[in-house]
């Protein structure tokens, strides 16, 4: 060590004589080094994540090629044993077997026809002497009726009873009441019902403004054909106004035998009077007839029966139609007549001479609806609104053209609300004005067209402007005298805004508009539209530099980017930045920059963080309520981090608050080229400024994607980009999906993500198939605490769903759980099939099993004393096994008995002895086992509903459960008995009925008869409002599937599970019915 002192001293002494050695240099040179060294460290990093990055995704192309590889794989073996199943002796005999079935029925087929043309000869029989007799009543009614007219007019008693003699063994009585200052109506009272309590404003924000929709069934298909509950007089017509008892049990079997005419049975088959050959002909007053021309026979060639002469008119349209009756919501088949500006429907072409079944007055308030499906559509009119099917797509067409043309709508703008499916620009009540003509229309400006409607609610345009190249200019009035068109009390006073529109190769339009901002606003937005804004100079200071650095197609180096409009500046705003129709709106742009100056300039700090918060929920609500103050966000905030110096911490929140508005909504026309533009030029990944950019432009690029929000930011989402440094994640925000077996999952999304996206990365997170193939659903618990769950519709974003969550709990509790209770996401099994069984995974058993364990604890699960000791004691094992297998489960009892009868010691030493046998089970085959005895029972992954049939019922039960599932609808009652089953084929009509649920069914009267008979449920519920929408989905699912199932599955699935061996727990399970 002396030495080494020495040498160093005798070193540094040399060293200090020499005098040439830099200390300082040495050190400055090691230090760039070192910097190097970190650069060049940071490129490798930057080099590992791309790779990662190519791994990931070449991984993600392997495992779908693969996938894809599998699905060819299993069609191949499934056509190869398809193949090899038909042996060519069992072909041969299968073949022979069917040639005698085909032949037999055709004989039949041959029997019908002969029988049918016989009965076509008798009634056309009957129609003659039918129509003898109406040729010889034609003349008494004329005279009887102009004498009971005139002794009608000189009788002032309240109440006339007129007797009609006939040489017949009849008479009619007809009592005409008359009262001139009451008219009172009785109507007979049902049986009241208690009433159940609404359920929490979730529901309400959930399913704002929800009604219950009304489905029917076409061709194996649940058909939307309104999305309001149904009333009484929907439909409504004089053939559906009989009694309840006769439209309960009206007769839709094809085989009818011949009736004498007003007999019962001819009433109770729903017949109409007016349609049977005999003196009850006029079973109704004769005054109500009309025999003028309107009613003559249609167009085409139909046998006349009678030499009865009628001039006949030429209708524009006739044809069969199916028409929704009004008491029980069953299809009729009707003949229609349009004619004369009206409708006239008819049971068959050969009853126009009589009096119609009903008719529908077509004038400009009627509109014309297209249903769900490809043959149905509405026809609202006054008073009713009428459902109708057509046979093909193609009639349905021919008669919705007819009908336009009818109602006069444009030909020229056959583009609904469909067209305008994007968010218009402005819109508004204008005063239209066109050759002398003027009139209020609602005008709306999308993109580049103008359309105005009739009325705010319309979805069919009277007409369209097209915008392009149009000129857009102010002028005085657009009358040439204002004082005759004041006179007439329709328009403004002589202070109105004049606008005049006029396209290219058109006739000039003039707009009326009531103040001076609706103007400027309106001026601008249609010459922007009209792409003449820049040389019109139209809009505020900011909105014009814009409009000039689109026309420079936004140059870089452009000196208007340093304009000082568009850059940042220390005083306030003393008016907008855009364009508003209203001083209101005007007020609330200064109150929005004062909000956000507030989130910009105040550190975020822990206890500011709720401040924060609640600022940038009530600005961007505002925006959200406001469509117009949208652009003016946007523009404030461009401006406020545009060339801002310092670079402080007011810069980073104020390119927060950008992060969060862009999931939102954007700008519209060319504000959002300009935002666009605005983010590319400080998209840069080496500063924070520049990471937020190019995470804002990630956004952007999601919200066209995927579509606006409805509701403002949540909570949890303004605390993620507060905090979290969002650009450093493509997915900045998580949360936990919890399954059956008390486990979870995180799974990440931003601002733009559905639930349909959501689940795509949970199924492949946790190996599961995607929901269309295992029947898995999203739901989310109730902030009210109750008892109820929300199935996710895969269209709904994740953000929109966390924010009206949040916003239920803040009002029903509000500050009591505030930040510290979050929306409960569950995936679980919405409703069960039997070709999902099919492939189905080992994670999808086992949250299946757990999930049937829970239905078995709430009671919706038959089970007697020895199955459920028998299944809780699988399920203990299950539980066991996996935590054998190094698999965390929750603490608490994974079994759940029902029994409470037998003493506990008892119980827990029989629970002891069950479970000592399955010792050495794995969890797949106890689950296996478990699920095989569960699916035993037929309604297996049944959906269970309690519901009270309302009077008058078939059902007598006071209390049902209702269960949906793959073969029917089941009434069972509260011990799980099976009451009856109605299949899908048998279901007409299902829907909400004012608050309840009804649905309306046929089933067969007699065995081997082809008597049908219509019957209408109506059942109250509990909590309706979220109870029977969930039923009517679940019921249009099931009643899918169940007509796209394929019937060799089902058998060979049931021969599956008849041939496993399950020991005592199979003959367990088979007595449940008797145990209950």
């Amino acid at each position: 060590m002396a030495d080494v002192l020495e040498s160093g001293g005798a070193g540094a002494g040399s060293v200090g004589g020499a005098g040439s050695v830099d200390w300082q240099k040495h050190c400055v040179a090691l230090e760039m080094q070192l910097l190097r060294f970190r650069l060049q460290a940071g490129k490798i990093r930057e080099l590992l994540a791309e790779k990662m990055q190519e791994l990931e995704q070449r991984v993600t192309e392997s495992d779908q090629r693969a996938e894809s590889a599998e699905k060819r794989v299993h069609v191949m073996e499934e056509k190869l044993k398809s193949a090899n199943m038909l042996q060519p002796s069992e072909s041969e005999n299968s073949l022979y077997r069917r040639y005698q079935e085909l032949t037999n029925q055709v004989q039949e087929k041959d029997a019908v026809i002969k029988r049918l043309e016989v009965q076509l000869e008798k009634q056309i029989l009957v129609r003659a002497q039918e129509a003898k007799i109406i040729e010889e009543k034609a003349a008494k009614i004329k005279d009887w009726v102009t004498f009971k007219l005139r002794e009608v007019s000189s009788n002032t008693a309240g109440s006339i009873v007129v007797t009609i003699p006939d040489s017949k063994t009849h008479s009619y009585n007809y009592h005409l009441a008359f009262s001139l200052d009451h008219i009172h109506l009785v109507l007979s009272a049902g049986s009241s019902l208690p009433q159940y309590p609404s359920t929490g404003p979730f529901t309400h924000l959930i399913y704002k403004n929800i009604s219950v929709p009304v489905y029917t069934t076409l061709k194996g298909k649940a058909t939307q054909i309104s999305s309001v509950p149904l009333h009484d007089d929907d439909s409504g017509s004089e053939d559906d106004s009989g009694s309840l008892a006769s439209l309960r049990t009206s007769t839709l079997g094809p085989d009818r035998k011949g009736s004498t005419p007003g007999s019962p049975r001819a009433v109770k088959r729903g017949v109409s009077m007016s349609s049977i050959s005999s003196e009850s002909d006029y079973a109704i007053p004769p005054d109500a007839y009309s025999l003028d021309s309107d009613y003559s026979e249609p167009e085409h060639k139909v046998q006349r029966t009678s030499s009865y002469s009628c001039e006949s008119l030429r209708e524009p349209k006739s044809g069969y139609l199916l028409k929704m009756g009004s008491q029980v919501k069953a299809w009729k088949r009707r003949w229609f007549i349009l004619r004369n500006g009206e409708i006239l429907y008819y049971k068959s072409p050969s009853d126009v001479i009589r009096k119609p079944q009903g008719q529908m007055e077509l004038n400009s308030s009627c509109r014309i609806i297209r249903g769900e499906g490809a043959q149905t559509f509405q026809l609202i009119t006054e008073k009713k609104t009428f459902y109708l099917t057509a046979d093909s797509p193609n009639i349905l067409e021919e008669w919705i053209r007819v009908l336009q043309n009818i109602l006069k709508v444009q030909a020229s703008s056959p583009v609904p609300m469909e067209t305008t499916a994007a968010k218009p620009t402005m819109r508004g009540w204008l005063t239209k004005v066109k050759h002398g003509h003027s009139k209020l229309m609602w005008c709306s400006l999308v993109s580049k067209v103008f359309y105005y409607y009739r009325n705010q609610d319309d979805k069919l345009p009277l007409g369209q402007l097209r915008m392009r190249e149009a000129v857009v200019e102010e002028v005085d009035r657009s009358c040439d005298s204002d004082e005759d068109y004041e006179a007439s009390g329709r328009g403004f006073l002589s202070s109105h805004c004049t606008l005049v529109v006029h396209p290219r190769e058109q006739s000039p339009t003039y707009l009326l508009i009531g103040t001076k901002q609706e103007k400027d606003t309106w001026l601008y937005h249609l010459a922007v539209a009209a792409g003449s804004s820049a040389s019109f100079k139209v809009g505020t200071e900011y909105e014009q530099l814009v409009g000039n650095l689109l026309d420079v197609e936004g140059d870089p180096d452009s000196a208007l980017w340093r304009s000082e409009s568009l850059c940042f500046c220390k005083d306030g705003l003393r008016s907008p930045l855009t364009t508003l129709p209203s001083e209101a709106l005007q007020t609330e742009a200064l109150k929005l920059f004062k909000s956000c100056q507030l989130f910009i300039n105040v550190l975020v700090e822990s206890p500011s963080i709720d401040y924060h918060t609640s600022l940038a929920q009530n600005a961007l609500q505002v925006c959200l309520t406001h469509s117009e103050l949208q652009n003016e966000m946007y523009c404030q905030l461009i401006k406020q981090t545009n060339r801002r110096t310092p670079h402080n911490y007011s810069l980073t929140q104020c390119w927060q608050l950008l992060s969060v508005c862009v999931a939102l909504f954007l700008p519209q026309q060319h504000f959002l080229w300009y935002l666009r533009q605005y983010l590319q030029r400080h998209a840069d990944p080496k500063s924070e400024v520049g990471k937020y950019a190019v995470y804002c432009q990630r956004s952007v690029e999601r919200t066209l994607q995927n579509g606006e929000r409805e509701a403002k930011p949540s909570r949890m989402e303004i605390l993620s980009i507060l905090l979290r440094n969002p650009y450093h994640h493509s997915l900045p925000f998580s949360i936990p999906v919890h399954f059956m077996n008390n486990t979870y999952q995180v799974v990440g999304f931003d601002g733009s993500t559905t639930v349909d996206e959501f689940l795509s990365t949970l199924t492949q997170r946790v190996g599961m198939r995607k929901p269309h193939l295992s029947g898995f659903a999203l739901f989310t618990d109730d902030p009210s605490g109750k008892d109820l769950e929300h199935c996710l519709q895969p269209s709904v974003k994740i953000c929109d769903v966390i924010s009206k969550w949040e916003q239920a709990l803040k009002e029903l509790h509000p500050g009591k759980y505030e930040g510290t209770r979050i929306v409960r996401l569950t995936y679980k099994s919405r409703l069960c099939f039997r070709a999902q069984a099919k492939g189905e995974m080992d994670r999808e058993r086992l949250l299946l099993a757990y999930q049937v364990n829970d239905e078995v604890h709430q009671g919706h699960f038959p089970v007697n004393k020895e199955l459920a000791l028998e299944v809780a004691a699988l399920m203990a094992q299950v539980g066991s096994a996996l935590v054998r297998r190094g698999i965390k489960m929750p603490t608490q009892t994974q079994t759940r008995l029902i029994i409470s009868s037998t003493p506990l010691r008892d119980l827990s030493e029989c629970l002891a002895t069950k479970w000592s046998v399955l010792r050495g089970c794995s969890a797949s085959e106890c689950v296996r086992i478990y699920l095989t005895v569960a699916r035993k029972w037929p309604l297996f992954g049944a959906k269970l509903f309690s519901a009270k049939p309302i009077p008058p019922s078939s059902v007598e039960q006071s209390q049902v459960w209702l269960a949906v599932n793959e073969d029917g609808l089941c009434v069972l009652d509260y011990t799980m008995h099976l009451l009856v089953m109605y299949s899908y084929q048998s279901v007409i009509t299902f829907g909400g009925c004012r608050d309840d649920l009804m649905v309306v069914v046929s089933q067969t009267k007699e065995q081997g008869g082809g008597k049908k008979s219509v019957e209408k449920l109506v059942f109250a519920m509990a909590k309706p409002k979220v109870k029977i929408p969930t039923l009517i989905r679940l019921l249009i699912v099931a009643c899918g599937m169940s007509h796209s199932s394929s019937m060799a599955v089902t058998r060979c699935q049931s021969k599956a599970f008849q041939s496993c061996s399950m020991g005592g727990i199979s003959g367990e399970y088979a007595g449940y019915g008797r145990t209950g």
